[in-house]
């Protein structure tokens, strides 16, 4: 009959939290004092902290995930109730179960004489299920809404909520969607958000931060004393040489060294830098600056930092993952103007040097088919090759085949090879059942339908397959059509970033210097009209009924035909998988190009004529690019 003592999630952990070897890089007892700035978040969300929703807005590989286990371990132990941890899939909800849960479990006897072994169906321990006495854990994925709206719960880890879907099965946000499920525990409910930032406007993790009370973790100057939140930007080092990176005091301007941090670390505290909305909210924010001694260090930032320059897809990494901050994408249309201006000099339908493999991407509208043809090479250099119209809707026989038409045609490459559309991605958004219709007779290994969606996706960009052919009984038929989702946001903003790359002078290109990593050619037939159409939208920020901001693409021009169908060529290359391509892959795509046609003398003596000695004509067949 004696009453449990009265703990804290913080000291519950380092009294019976176990780390395996499995799931820690540091097995052994659970200490807090190895990461201090987590105690606080870990003890709001006690029952005895009047809270009710804690907000962690963090860098990657701070802690967050095991306190997140800890929470966990501390309601199946000493606070049970029906709890439920929400992960950005169904798929990772298992994944966390195995390396995560099932640790937790074993490694802890507290917990493990609580929740019977899964030996057997009704033992009340499946993957997605953990029975304890006085409540039970679930497991889901935010892309279910089967899995939210399951059971009422008085807890909730929702970890990683940038990852998740804009939607769950199209019913709603999947955060809204689990939040209802604790509104009838009232003021005893907690609900813990979690996560790494993606895109400013976009970032669920950051309007709830935003919302909230927003604190920092001061610590104090080990020279003169004052209390102050680290930052980036007083990190000092000399270039190409992170290892003499120090930190400075922003009041005193000492240099700081990595061997202060452990000593900072434990005399810090959280301070709310401003007034929350809800006064049952808390929000905290971290970057890896904080992390404890022997995990990431200054000088890995420092280098992370260096090595990202230049490059604007690895600075984004190093805001969201190092120091914890969004990613502000530039939405602004460039000028078509520009463009239009530094077109360069091919023949029209030939292909140029550099170029590896074509895709086709295929805009299908009331009375027409568009199509462009891209070129493609190293880190996604790409070259405009072909603008196609067929005249006449998806309604018309002759339309699809003329489309056949295109598929089948080759395009010469200045090497002699003569290059056939890798894969073509059609919009399905117009007519679906007639492009599936054609896509299944053209088969799965050349043609693609695909369907936009809004919102940037983090995970990836591009998603599916789903078969969308069933038999009568409802089972999906394999052998059907297969339907690609694309995060059609990602791509433009993507696209954009590529053609405001800084390109080379002549005199630069002569000295043997490459264009930037992702380079867009247009050639000189693309008109002023085409051109207008790739740079039709812009990226803007709009608030939704709630208040809160969101990005969205928006026209400039009525006609954007020229930016989709390069949308829907750029998701061909991530279907064919060459976003993940080995040098190996590359390597045999440049053998079976072949090296440029050579140039012989007839005679040595200079200024004497010279013959071209071309390569006969071969087309290159793209098999198992998948």
């Amino acid at each position: 009959m004696r009453p449990d003592p009265r703990l804290t999630v913080s000291q519950w952990a380092d009294q019976h939290r176990m780390l395996s070897s499995r799931a820690s890089a540091e097995p052994g007892r659970y200490r807090t004092a190895r990461t201090p700035y987590m105690r606080d978040i870990m003890d709001a969300l006690s029952p005895t902290n009047p809270v009710q929703r804690v907000v962690f807005m963090k860098a990657a590989q701070v802690g967050a995930t095991e306190a997140g286990c800890c929470f966990i371990g501390f309601v199946i132990h000493h606070a049970p109730g029906p709890m439920l941890c929400v992960q950005p899939t169904v798929e990772m909800a298992k994944r966390a179960s195995r390396q995560r849960i099932d640790p937790l479990i074993e490694e802890s006897p507290a917990i493990r004489e609580r929740v019977k072994p899964a030996r057997s169906r009704d033992a009340g321990n499946t993957m997605l299920s953990k029975d304890f006495p006085g409540g039970t854990l679930v497991l889901t994925g935010a892309n279910s809404a089967v899995g939210l709206r399951s059971m009422p719960a008085r807890y909730l880890f929702l970890d990683e909520v940038d990852a998740y879907p804009a939607s769950a099965d199209d019913e709603g946000d999947p955060v809204g969607l689990a939040e209802a499920r604790s509104l009838t525990f009232a003021h005893r409910r907690k609900v813990f958000l979690a996560s790494t930032p993606t895109i400013r406007g976009m970032s669920r993790i950051e309007r709830e931060y935003e919302a909230s009370d927003q604190r920092r973790f001061f610590v104090p100057c080990p020279h003169c004393g004052t209390m102050q939140w680290l930052k980036f930007e007083r990190l000092r080092w000399d270039k190409g040489r992170p290892e003499t990176v120090r930190y400075h005091c922003e009041a005193c301007e000492q240099e700081i060294a990595e061997h202060h941090k452990g000593a900072m670390l434990a005399a810090g505290v959280w301070q709310a830098t401003a007034t929350g909305t809800d006064p049952g909210t808390i929000g905290f924010h971290i970057s890896a600056l904080y992390s404890p001694p022997g995990w990431q260090s200054w000088r890995d930032i420092v280098r992370l930092w260096e090595a990202a320059q230049g490059n604007d897809d690895a600075l984004r990494v190093f805001k969201n993952t190092v120091l914890g901050e969004t990613w502000t994408e530039s939405g602004e249309a460039p000028d078509w103007q520009r463009l239009y201006d530094r077109r360069e000099n091919w023949a029209n339908g030939s292909v140029p040097e550099g170029a590896l493999f074509l895709t086709a991407g295929a805009d299908v509208q009331k009375d027409r088919v568009e199509i462009d043809v891209w070129a493609w090479g190293r880190n996604l250099e790409s070259w405009l090759i072909d603008h196609i119209v067929i005249d006449g809707g998806p309604e018309h026989a002759e339309t699809w085949t003329a489309l056949e038409q295109v598929l089948a045609k080759t395009w010469q490459h200045a090497n002699g090879a003569a290059l056939k559309i890798a894969r073509l991605a059609i919009d399905s958004g117009y007519e679906a059942s007639a492009v599936y219709t054609w896509a299944r007779r053209m088969g799965v290994g050349q043609v693609s339908p695909i369907k936009g969606v809004e919102g940037f996706n983090r995970s990836s960009p591009v998603s599916g397959p789903t078969y969308v052919d069933a038999t009568e009984g409802g089972k999906k038929v394999r052998r059907g059509a297969r339907l690609w989702t694309v995060a059609v946001s990602t791509f433009k903003s993507e696209t954009y970033r590529y053609l405001r790359l800084e390109r080379p002078t002549d005199e630069e290109l002569a000295s043997g210097i490459r264009f930037p990593a992702g380079t867009v050619h247009l050639p000189s037939w693309a008109d002023s009209e085409w051109c207008k159409q790739f740079v039709a939208e812009q990226l803007v920020t709009v608030k939704n009924r709630r208040g809160f901001t969101k990005l969205e693409w928006q026209k400039l021009r009525e006609r954007n035909e020229a930016l989709d169908c390069r949308v829907y060529a750029r998701a061909a290359v991530w279907i064919v998988g060459a976003d993940r391509w080995s040098e190996a892959k590359w390597r045999d795509l440049e053998a079976q190009i072949g090296p440029s046609e050579t140039v012989q003398p007839e005679e040595a003596q200079a200024g004497q004529i010279r013959r071209t000695v071309r390569r006969p004509r071969r087309i290159i067949k793209f098999s198992g690019m998948h």
